[in-house]
């Protein structure tokens, strides 16, 4: 028989990204209206749930944010439990402990029976010692990245590819007026899914992502080839973690305080100096960065979000512990949580997606 649940808690882990509200709307009203369940908002991730900075969610609380972008509850990409930075020493090395304990005493505190914790691969990560420690876990996938393993789509991610889709169709109208190349880079760290979807969806020329080493020598060709045949530009979407054929991926910098310290940027840059460097054409390069992240979530995550936040807590009042929600195909369903931590969902090389570009002249660089 399924225990019963009186008080949740509820934190959102990571980046942000548009639908996390509309997952914290669904979990609490329906928590309050089915169940009669109290639920308390743990802020700024797994960094409130160390030091127990919590507030209750009522109903009023979560009213009217189902469009706004970010998580009204804050977040944090930088509190890992396991390694919860807490200064440096004389030397400036970062000084770490192991906050589990801390995590257990504010759960006791509170009286939370369980805990729905929304996030990616390293919120996961993160909350697998607590499922180890018998904490009652519900995971729900977010990420812009789509690259949590176990699920077919992670709310926040649509959102984002239609404002990286949106951004690459302003550029075509300058390039075309330029007779330039345009380098449009884009988030998705070592997964090219936000750049494949933009770029498709943008009618890119050529899609550079990190499952697919490229050759700057054929994008080199390739854009040539267009400024020839009177085409007169070209526009490349780039993911962040591209990188050449027997190169690496360029990265901005590295943050050892926080659960994933390489934080990689500047690949487009590089792409657009050598393409104009080789070839004479002007060339340019925008960043997207946050803007990606920002801003409210289309109709498609609203109702993708609201639906796992339903299930979670439907998994949790029927007893379900440690598992994840997510989408297989068109219908909900449920993975152990353990397995989508500290993995990363790549692109296939035989995804559909990649053959749809190839077939209409999109080139990979390869």
């Amino acid at each position: 028989m399924p225990t019963r649940i009186k008080r949740i808690g509820v934190l959102t882990g990571g980046g942000d990204c548009p639908g996390i509200n509309a997952v914290l709307r669904a979990v609490t009203k329906t928590a309050i209206h089915q169940h009669e369940i109290e639920v308390v908002g743990i802020e700024d991730g797994f960094q409130g749930l160390i030091e127990n900075r919590t507030r209750p969610l009522t109903w009023a609380d979560v009213s009217g944010i189902l469009t706004l972008g970010g998580t009204i509850l804050g977040t944090n990409n930088r509190s890992n439990p396991l390694k919860y930075h807490v200064g440096d020493d004389e030397n400036g090395e970062p000084i770490f402990i192991n906050a589990i304990d801390k995590c257990l005493e504010t759960i006791e505190t509170q009286k939370l029976d369980a805990l729905i914790v929304i996030g990616g691969d390293g919120t996961m990560s993160c909350a697998a010692p607590l499922v180890e420690k018998g904490v009652d876990v519900i995971g729900v996938p977010k990420t812009i990245d789509n690259d949590l393993v176990g699920t077919d789509l992670t709310f926040g991610f649509t959102t984002a590819a239609n404002t990286a889709t949106l951004s690459l169709d302003r550029l075509h109208s300058t390039a075309a007026s330029h007779h330039r190349v345009m380098v449009c880079e884009v988030m998705g760290r070592n997964a090219g899914w936000l750049a494949l979807h933009a770029g498709i969806a943008s009618g890119a020329d050529a899609i550079l992502i990190p499952e697919i080493p490229f050759d700057i020598d054929k994008i080199c060709e390739f854009a040539e080839s267009r400024t020839t045949a009177r085409r007169g530009f070209s526009i490349i979407a780039c993911a962040e973690g591209a990188r050449p054929k027997g190169g690496e991926q360029v990265v901005a910098r590295h943050d050892p305080t926080s659960a994933d310290p390489v934080r990689l940027g500047g690949i487009g840059a590089q792409v657009g100096s050598q393409i104009m460097e080789r070839t004479g054409i002007e060339t340019r390069t925008t960043v997207l960065g946050h803007v990606v992240r920002g801003g409210g979530p289309i109709a498609a995550d609203r109702v993708l979000a609201s639906r796992f936040g339903f299930r979670a807590l439907k998994m949790l009042v029927g007893g379900a512990t440690g598992r994840m929600v997510v989408l297989d195909g068109v219908r909900l369903s449920d993975v152990d949580l353990l397995h989508a931590a500290n993995k990363q969902r790549l692109v296939p090389l035989d995804h559909p997606l990649i053959n749809v570009a190839r077939a209409v002249r999109t080139s990979f660089g390869d």
